[in-house]
Parts: structure tokens; C-alpha cells; sequence
């Protein structure tokens, strides 16, 4: 597990972020790289002199066939517009789930849906007998 942990680790710093960086920051450079990695969690923080910073920690949640890695937090970078964007997140069972003013929102559910499934939930429906 401990392999797998710093495998992540190394992919990430290695991945290639060229996408959103401005062709002016092609020269930007780390100003602090933190990395702290145990069998069982693991956290990391980085800043470039362009701005972008992010940091993440996460932990081992279950054993053997049933472990996964439970993970939280967040990163800053600026558009090539000028725009900063800053997103939070969560990675779990539930998968990747980022949080950012500027992500889009789904609709609120209408009332009368809601009113709906309250009362198919109030009133399942019965077995209809042969």
C-alpha cells in the first residue's frame, strides 16, 4: 500500500499541468513543496511562483480487499483571462466531488416533484398477489 501511495504522489507531481498554465509562466518555479506519506495516510501542499497551489490529505479507510483511499482538499490557479479559481474537494466511494463558485449547480428540484416522491415514500407501493 505504502508503493501505491508514493506511486500516486510521483504521478501527480509529474502530471502534466501545461493546460492551464499561461505560455508566460512556462519559467514558474516551486516556492514550497511539503510531502508527508505513512502506510496508512499521506498529505502534500505545493506553491508555484505563478500562484497555483494546491494540497491534499488523505487516509486509508477499510482493510484488505475492502481498503481505498479516502482524500480532501483543494487548488488554486490562475486563467489565462486572469480569472482566479479556487476549488475544494472530496474523493471518496462517492468519487471525485469538487466545490468552486464558479462550477455549475444543478437546477433546484421542483415542488411538486418533491411533494411527489414524499408520498410515494409515505405510501410504497403492495405486492400484487398471483
Amino acid at each position: 500500500m505504502k508503493l501505491f501511495l508514493i506511486s500516486c504522489l510521483v504521478a501527480l507531481a509529474a502530471a502534466d499541468v501545461s493546460h492551464i498554465v499561461k505560455s508566460a509562466d512556462a519559467g514558474a518555479q516551486i516556492v514550497r513543496q511539503d510531502v508527508d506519506v505513512a502506510p496508512d495516510q499521506y498529505q502534500y501542499a505545493y506553491e508555484t511562483s505563478n500562484g497555483i497551489s494546491a494540497d491534499e490529505q488523505g487516509q486509508l479507510k477499510g482493510t484488505g480487499q475492502e481498503a481505498a483511499i479516502s482524500a480532501q482538499g483543494q487548488y488554486r490557479y490562475t486563467s489565462p483571462e486572469g480569472e482566479t479559481y479556487n476549488i475544494q474537494y472530496v474523493a471518496d466511494e462517492n468519487g471525485f466531488q469538487p466545490q468552486g463558485a464558479h462550477l455549475p449547480t444543478p437546477p433546484p428540484i421542483p415542488e411538486a416533484i418533491i411533494r411527489s416522491l414524499e408520498y410515494n415514500r409515505a405510501h410504497p407501493e403492495q405486492p400484487s398477489k398471483p
